[in-house]
């Protein structure tokens, strides 16, 4: 037996050569966990944060809330419950944790005690409950959740016989908002602040009105008012940009506002001493893109100023510091995820690089992190090697320390591909442009490999150096990945991005483009192997891309929009692009919208395009892809449309949907593989 262990010991500590490993699956993509929303104990020993998976079973997501120490140790389910839990948050003193859990009717509200483990479900709710927040004396908590309304009726009709089987009555909206992808139908009602007492008992309505009130709550210090964001203007619909800062009196229900200016006003956070309120905005000067800047006022609304004006990077998830002296942000820059420390003079100190990893399908932005009284960062990790870990930085350390590997017994034994930072120049201005090339594992740079672009989606967005289960399955198939950030990209500061209005599809394509010749140059990519595919602004760039040249071997032209006058009157957000994305409504600019229409361009195709959309998006409607695909068979040009059952916009939503979407991907262009002939 010792000889035994001391094989065992030995041979882990020997490193797998390539030809042990295996390449990345589809498969392994159900083995695959990353952490989410941590959040560190006031006291700065203990993190709790949400475990994320796939279920095989189920062909959806599901997470359990965690419990682990600082230094790593002790890492242990939080409870025995194998349901969803999520949105854990420490009580102000740190003895007991509030989240929420799905049960057989719906989410609720349960109850940690650190000191004992147990656990009490406090609430019976209708609906289920947002933006958790303690009160400072730990006594309450406040939460969001809807309050239904009664739809329309405009005529009334005899009732049906007993045993009638007539059609249901009719679904009548008179809203501007009625419906949103992967909700459908959005129920009438609206979304109200709510108290319980945190040792359980009857929620109390504290908000009133026909105004959505949600997203961020910070409670006074004394525990007397709770502030929120809001749109509680006339016409809110119609200004769906427009929302303000906010009071509640808890007793009285008394509603003050507190800020009065034609943008969003977002994220107000309390400052420590119950002085200031720091928040997130911007006066909307009616353009594709924005920076969100840190504000800080009084509390009583004067006083406002911006602090993070130095900083050209959209700020979010803001947070005071113990002292009250400065408030940590976090934002992207270049492409990857930090957190900074914006002091109340307006310096500001990076801490963090490396947030992200919780968006598992491309390498799109995201992650989240919290911060202890002593100024210790517990934060969501990632690289191009792993999805999002756990990782710490103490409050005078230099650097961070991961403290979890969720996959390293997948993903030691498996051969990823390489992805390399590259940085090219626009042939339009001469602007730096960021890209990264993902490299198929064992490459052999005296090998010829066909060549993949992979457009961004947004197109108000970024990319990064990020863990990408596409990626990878497109490396492990045979392909260099090449995924850039052009013009209208975020992360590159405001007038980068903002690039795009009434630009759109412009120069963006010129700088797609420019880092294909690029990577021609470099000998990465060959001219006679070529492809192109993205999804939702990516698929407009690829559809864009096709109509400009005929430079790909074949194309996959995901959930695009094709005309963005039959899509800006369907799709579900079709009040957004007035004015913000092209002046004016689509009667109103018809040449304008046609302008930038790939559909404009269709008679030029000559590539092979498989048409890919799932058949419930409500954000580029199915009769989008259906539009290139009858184009392109009116034609006679080699195409395919591939309809996916139950997916919305978000295809890869679902994991089977994900591996649907990859692998006809794969499979179209290995039609076109010129290298595939010889083998």
């Amino acid at each position: 037996m010792r000889k035994l262990f001391l094989f065992l010991f030995l041979g882990a500590a020997v490193q797998l050569s390539s030809a042990q490993k295996k390449d990345f699956s589809y498969l392994d993509i159900f083995d695959l966990q990353y952490v989410s929303d941590p959040q560190i104990s006031p006291g700065g020993d203990w993190i709790v944060y949400q475990r994320m998976g796939f279920d095989i079973m189920k062909d959806g997501s599901a997470g359990n809330l965690w419990l682990i120490n600082v230094d790593g140790s002790q890492n242990q389910k939080l409870t025995s419950r194998e349901v969803n839990e999520s949105n854990p948050r420490w009580s102000p003193n740190g003895d007991r944790i509030a989240f929420t859990s799905s049960t057989d009717e719906g989410s609720e509200i349960y109850m940690y005690w650190v000191a004992t483990g147990k656990v009490a479900k406090l609430t019976q709710l209708p609906f289920s409950p947002s933006s958790l927040t303690w009160s400072p004396d730990g006594k309450q908590l406040a939460f969001s959740m809807n309050v239904p309304q009664a739809p329309p009726v405009i005529a009334k009709i005899p009732a049906k016989p007993k045993g009638a089987k007539w059609e249901e009555a009719p679904r009548i909206t008179d809203r501007l908002y009625h419906e949103a992808d992967g909700r459908g139908y959005i129920a009438p009602g609206f979304n109200h602040i709510f108290v319980v007492p945190a040792n359980g008992g009857a929620p109390r309505q504290i908000t009133s009105g026909d105004w959505h009130h949600r997203g961020t709550l910070s409670w006074a210090k004394d525990g007397s008012k709770i502030y929120f964001s809001a749109n509680r203007v006339e016409d809110w619909e119609y200004r769906f940009r427009n929302s303000e800062i906010y009071s509640v009196e808890l007793e009285t229900g008394n509603i003050e506002a507190l800020t009065d200016r034609n943008g969003p006003n977002q994220e107000p956070q309390v400052s420590p001493n119950g002085k200031h309120i720091a928040y997130v905005s911007f006066e909307d000067k009616v353009q594709a893109f924005q920076t969100r800047k840190l504000h800080i006022m009084n509390s009583d609304g004067s006083n406002q100023r911006v602090i993070s004006g130095n900083l050209d990077r959209s700020v979010s998830d803001i947070q005071w510091n113990a002292k009250g002296d400065g408030i940590y942000v976090y934002y992207d820059d270049k492409g990857n995820g930090k957190v900074g420390l914006v002091s109340l003079d307006g310096k500001i100190t990076k801490l963090v690089d490396n947030v992200g990893g919780t968006t598992l399908g491309r390498p799109y932005s995201g992650g989240s992190y919290s911060v202890s009284s002593d100024g210790t960062i517990a934060y969501t990790q990632t690289r191009p090697e792993y999805p999002a870990d756990l990782a710490i930085l103490k409050s005078k350390a230099k650097n961070p320390n991961r403290i979890t590997s969720l996959n390293n017994a997948l993903l030691n034994y498996r051969d990823l591909g390489k992805v390399e930072e590259i940085w090219y120049k626009s042939s339009v201005d001469g602007r730096d442009i960021q890209g990264w090339v993902v490299y198929p594992p064992n490459y052999d740079a005296n090998k010829k490999y066909p060549f993949m672009v992979e457009n961004h989606g947004g197109p108000i967005a970024n990319y990064g150096d990020r863990f990408s289960i596409e990626m990878q399955l497109y490396a492990s198939a045979g392909y260099i990945v090449f995924y850039p950030n052009p013009r209208g990209s975020t992360s590159y500061g405001e007038e980068f991005a903002n690039l795009l209005y009434n630009n759109y599809p412009g120069e963006d394509y010129n700088d797609v483009m420019d880092g294909v010749d690029f990577c021609i140059q470099k000998g990465i990519a060959h001219e006679d192997q070529l492809f192109v595919t993205g999804g939702s602004a990516g698929g407009i760039m690829s559809a864009w891309i096709i109509g400009k040249n005929n430079r790909f071997e074949a194309a996959v032209v995901a959930k695009p929009v094709m005309n963005w006058i039959s899509k800006t009157l369907t799709a579900d957000n079709y009040f957004y692009y007035f004015d913000h994305r092209y002046p004016g409504q689509p009667w109103e600019n018809f040449e304008g919208y046609w302008k930038f229409s790939p559909i404009s361009l269709v008679g030029n195709v000559q590539t092979p395009t498989m048409v890919m959309v799932g058949m419930n998006d409500l954000r580029t409607p199915p009769s989008e892809a259906k539009q290139l695909y009858h184009a392109l068979k009116l034609r006679k040009i080699e195409t395919v449309l591939v309809e996916i059952p139950g997916a919305g916009h978000g295809i890869a939503n679902k994991p089977s949907n994900l591996m649907t979407k990859v692998a006809h991907t794969i499979a179209w262009f290995d039609k076109f593989r010129t290298d595939k002939e010889n083998e």
